[in-house]
């Protein structure tokens, strides 16, 4: 009996409908029974996995694992041309050694081993189609962001109309920045303001940038620890070339970490 294209089923496991000699086929080929089935399964663990969220990369020891599955499969199923070639092949090892005795087979055999040899095979092709798609998703899915920690930033006496607040997350790639967002309807004047990450004890500051306007957006030096610089600030600076902070806070919040 031939059996159905490889590519063919598994076209159907994807969702393409069978034509009628297809299904009658199927119905009565224990061996692409057995392949569409392991495919269609296989379509619907890969499917499930579109709307996971973070995907962690599987340790070694189960790459390691699949080698020595794939490695330990038997020889595959010969092809017609190949089982012709045998067959032609047969009767002149029959006349080299006439002597040697028939091996002999339990009736059923030959096909079982067929349908598991097929089974694991498709197994084999499953294991790697489910790492293919979520590898694919990983890739093409949206970069994550993660909220490290937030703070709300109370108004200091100079500037009581003032608030504001801010968050810092990591990105993708790794890099920190912390999100300032400033409501006052303070003018500037003719200086400037400027967000800084200050110590618990007020020993230590850093500055992260000029905030222009109400929002902004600035990347945390890689060498700063936002568990001992745990207060933003935002200040109003003059314009005097002074790089230090002018004393004069608008707001200040300390980080709650999530």
């Amino acid at each position: 009996m031939s059996h159905l294209d490889p590519d063919r089923i598994a076209l159907i496991a994807l969702g393409e409908p069978m034509s009628l000699d297809e299904s009658r086929h199927v119905e009565q080929c224990d061996d692409c029974t057995i392949d569409l089935f392991e495919l269609r399964r296989t379509v619907i663990v890969g499917r499930s996995t579109v709307d996971m969220g973070d995907l962690e990369s599987p340790p070694e020891r189960v790459w390691d694992r699949i080698a020595a599955e794939v490695a330990d499969l038997p020889d595959p199923v010969p092809t017609p041309d190949e089982r012709l070639d045998a067959d032609s092949a047969a009767p002149a090892a029959a006349s080299r050694d006439e002597s040697a005795p028939a091996p002999t087979q339990a009736p059923g055999t030959g096909s079982r081993s067929r349908a598991l040899t097929r089974a694991m095979v498709g197994l084999a092709a499953g294991a790697a189609l489910v790492l293919a798609i979520v590898g694919v998703w990983s890739f093409v899915r949206p970069a994550q962001v993660v909220e490290v920690a937030a703070a709300t930033l109370a108004a200091f006496p100079d500037h009581p109309d003032a608030a504001g607040s801010a968050v810092v997350v990591e990105e993708a790639d790794g890099e920190r920045v912390v999100r300032v967002e400033l409501d006052t309807e303070e003018s500037e004047g003719d200086g400037y303001r400027e967000v800084w990450l200050i110590t618990a004890d007020a020993s230590a500051l850093v500055s992260l940038g000029i905030l222009d306007g109400s929002e902004g957006e600035f990347a945390i030096p890689d060498d700063i620890d936002i568990h001992q610089y745990v207060l933003v600030d935002v200040s109003q600076e003059p314009l005097d070339g002074d790089p230090a902070h002018s004393g004069d806070s608008i707001v200040r919040g300390e980080l709650d970490f999530a």
